[in-house]
């Protein structure tokens, strides 16, 4: 059989197999891309999920998986998640970790087993470009600055301000709770009082931790919380106590209770992400790295802080009151 036959013979083969998706890494079925995020029952994962689904409506020709644990702390949850997906031949995983710790092993795995990871929201221990393809949220550290000069212009420089910080292992708001302490430690006339007390991942658990504080110590100019929950948690406990509006109180992210405090002049600051964008951002790249293509590895998308008076602006309203029926339908 001549040079030439055996060429014809191995190119119509080849192409054979690429038809029927049978060589290595060549497929025809529809990617799946799962999103995890840390919890699924607060108003900011639901804003991912739009986020994710805006990518999908926009881009089309795939399908996102929306996944994740009830609970925010719930972190053996998602590791099972992330091996599971694994097993099944996910495409593409999308995750917000709720510990930096625990999920690191188990994203590096599904890196190394050819499965692009996106983390987004919350850090993640690892390098990325090398445990997982890029790393999609808010500069944390820089959130917390401008929660941190926002306490300080409040409170004159002057007075005691109490932390509650949120969950250990939460990559994200530890970063936050670094950034606020760092600015009020420069300011000679302010003490941060920082007990170590977690609010834990509810309204619920916040409000009991913030009650104990209160109750051994309630002499505050402010106080600072470094999520939605602990926020909320805190401004139950200050009104329990009529505190509310009394005491400054500057929180992270946002909620219809906690905008209702704010223009009820409860909450006197409150810094917003743009979760919507970290869906949206977190699979369009993953589809752009199994398409091939090269990626950022650190994307910031931004955070603002919202006063009672901004909070009508058009610009911050989008923040506030994400477009979720437009995308969820709900």
């Amino acid at each position: 059989m001549s040079l030439r036959h055996l060429s014809c013979i191995y190119l119509w083969f080849w192409l054979l197999l690429l038809g029927t998706g049978c060589t290595s890494g060549v497929t025809n079925a529809t990617p799946k891309i799962a999103v995890i995020p840390k919890g699924t029952s607060h108003e900011f994962w639901k804003s991912i999920h739009a986020g994710a689904e805006k990518a999908r409506q926009e881009v089309g020709g795939f399908e996102v998986v929306w996944r994740g644990p009830e609970r925010e702390n719930d972190k053996s949850q998602q590791v099972d998640l992330v091996q599971n997906f694994v097993a099944s031949g996910i495409s593409a995983i999308v995750i917000a970790p709720a510990d930096d710790r625990a999920l690191a092993s188990p994203i590096a795995a599904a890196s190394r087993e050819g499965i692009p990871v996106i983390v987004i929201d919350s850090r993640v221990q690892g390098t990325a470009g090398l445990d997982y393809a890029s790393y999609i949220a808010t500069d944390n550290v820089e959130g917390g600055r401008i929660a941190g000069r926002h306490m300080v212009e409040l409170t004159g420089g002057k007075g005691r301000v109490l932390v509650l910080r949120y969950q250990q292992g939460s990559g994200s708001t530890t970063q936050r709770e670094q950034g606020f302490v760092e600015i009020l430690e420069r300011v000679e006339g302010i003490e941060v009082v920082d007990p170590g007390r977690y609010a834990g991942s509810t309204r619920e658990s916040a409000r009991q931790a913030a009650e104990n504080l209160l109750e051994t110590d309630s002499d505050y100019a402010g106080i600072f919380c470094s999520n939605e929950s602990a926020t909320f948690g805190m401004l139950l406990a200050l009104r329990a106590k009529a505190m509310a509006g009394k005491v400054l109180l500057v929180g992270f992210d946002a909620s219809d209770g906690l905008i209702e405090g704010m223009r009820a002049g409860e909450i006197d600051g409150l810094v917003v992400q743009d979760p919507v964008a970290m869906g949206e951002l977190g699979v369009k790249t993953a589809l752009a790295v199994l398409r091939g293509e090269q990626v950022e590895t650190l994307v910031d998308t931004g955070a603002k802080l919202v006063t009672g008076e901004n909070i009508d602006e058009p610009q911050i309203a989008d923040l506030l009151n994400p477009p979720l029926k437009k995308y969820l339908g709900e």
